[in-house]
């Protein structure tokens, strides 16, 4: 979810959040010393909502439909450009997984424009620019940070990258060895393979939410299809432009438009992944993977609810109750602190708005304690859905996200990136405005009856990675359990 969530696009400025943070709780602090009043047990003491108005970039969309967010700050001379764009892996066709991801990979890595990869490189070390490009699942993504004095330039280079890559053929195999070497490397770390095996259970290997590259999709692909992909799918009419920094708004535009005015408009493709329609059952589906490992690592959790879903906000609360917010969850007092099960443990809501959610609990812990550990699982979930949370509870989760709202809003670089990321999902702007309303407005009712509506201990997927026969004995007591045999990879 976009008010907790970790996982995801990443945000710039979140260094400089963690500092505002901690600076507003001392300058509380501060302030209530000044007042007279004596500082106590930490935990007892309480802050005022903070209140925060971040500016407003401005908006403007070019004769090519490209769309750009512009917003100053002459504090320093630089200049960080971030672009978003309308392509992805979901477009990745069948037999060569992985191809967006290496298209993305090459365009920055293979030259561009008329210049050589080892031009682009030099000349960027020359100037302190850097530049950075990569296709995920959902969208791809650019960057440029440079100084002021060097921005046209920077931008040039930039732009040359993104409309015009070379693909320069020994750079696109050195991207295939480099990622043959990674799935050589793929098995060896069990919390990579819990993860990957987790989304397989809920949407099946071949879904555009958990399928995976291999050996042979890889060797399948070619510098002509990395061609084709880029053609295709990036156009300025499907990109997403923001600019933070010290620039002069007309000078910008006008280098925008030198760099990108010509590039014509193409067909965009609509993002859309297909929704996985969960099969009723009368108990968890239950898989383990036999691997060497110290501990268990343990997934589970089922497919949940869209991040425009009306019961968002008070499902998302519930999951910072259950194991979200860490210390003081529920998951870790139990699991951890008062059984010492576990020393990670946790849950998470993942959510977007174009594909299914996934809610998760996760733990590494002994073999011994696994089946302990899962039992916990359960009767925490059962907790949730039997009885409202505490007022306590609920204070301090409405509390928590109330007071790190500012945190989306930490720099000018992350109020132009959130801003990006709801126009491109389709969502007004002011949606993280309104979760916030609803949040405040929220009462323990409404999270038991969203914990009832979508946490279902019979819908549940294990999954489990771990050594020795007594694992599957241990995961017996939830239901039919089944091996994963890891495909050897190299």
């Amino acid at each position: 979810m976009r008010m907790v969530r970790s996982e995801g696009r990443s945000m710039k400025g979140y260094g400089i959040a963690g500092l505002l943070g901690l600076a507003i709780l001392l300058a509380s602090a501060m302030a209530a010393c000044a007042g007279g009043a004596a500082l106590g047990d930490p935990r007892t003491m309480t802050f005022k909502p903070v209140e925060f108005s971040p500016p407003e970039p401005e908006r403007v969309v070019l004769e090519n439909g490209m769309v750009v967010y512009l917003l100053a700050d002459h504090e320093l001379p630089l200049v960080s450009v971030t672009a978003m764009m309308r392509t992805g892996s979901w477009l990745d066709p069948i037999g060569k997984v992985g191809l967006a991801s290496m298209t993305g990979a090459v365009m920055r890595t293979g030259g561009g424009g008329g210049l050589s990869a080892e031009q682009v490189d030099a000349e960027l070390e020359q100037f302190a620019g850097d530049v950075s490009i990569g296709i995920g699942r959902q969208s791809g993504s650019a960057s440029l940070d440079v100084l002021s004095k060097d921005l046209n330039r920077g931008l040039e280079i930039f732009a040359a990258l993104v409309r015009r890559p070379t693909f320069e053929p020994a750079r696109v195999e050195l991207a295939k060895l480099q990622a043959i070497e990674g799935i050589r490397r793929r098995q060896d770390n069990p919390g990579s393979i819990v993860g990957r095996e987790f989304a397989k259970a809920l949407y099946g290997a071949d879904h555009p939410s958990a399928r995976e590259s291999s050996m042979e999709s890889i060797t399948r692909i070619t510098r002509e299809d990395l061609i084709k992909f880029h053609r295709e799918t990036v156009h300025p009419n499907g990109m997403f432009i923001g600019v933070t920094g010290d620039f002069k708004r007309d000078d910008l535009l006008a280098a925008l438009r030198r760099v990108f005015g010509d590039w014509q408009q193409g067909s965009v493709p609509e993002l859309r992944i297909p929704d996985v329609a969960e099969v009723d059952s009368a108990q968890p589906v239950v898989r383990f993977v036999n691997k060497d490992t110290s501990q268990t690592h343990l997934r589970v959790g089922h497919l949940s609810i869209k991040e425009q879903d009306p019961d968002y906000v008070p499902l998302a609360i519930a999951n910072d109750i259950l194991g979200g917010s860490s210390f003081r969850s529920r998951l870790f007092n139990d699991v951890r602190t008062k059984r010492g099960l576990a020393y990670s443990v946790g849950s998470r809501l993942n959510t977007g708005t174009h594909d299914q959610g996934v809610w998760l609990m996760r733990a590494e812990t002994k073999l011994t304690s696994t089946k302990e550990v899962i039992e916990r699982f359960v009767a925490n979930i059962e907790r949730m859905r039997a009885e409202p949370v505490t007022d306590t509870e609920l204070a301090e989760a409405k509390e928590a996200y109330v007071n790190s709202f500012v945190f989306s809003f930490a720099s000018p670089s992350a109020i132009v990136s959130r801003l990006i990321e709801l126009e491109y999902d389709g969502l007004p702007k002011d949606f993280l405005q309104q979760l916030r309303a609803k949040v405040v407005a929220l009462t323990k009712e409404e999270v038991q009856a969203a914990a009832k509506r979508h946490l279902h201990p019979e819908r549940l997927k294990i999954i489990a990675v771990g050594s020795g026969e007594a694992l599957p004995k241990a995961l017996a007591t939830f239901g039919e359990v089944k091996e994963i045999a890891l495909n050897p990879e190299g």
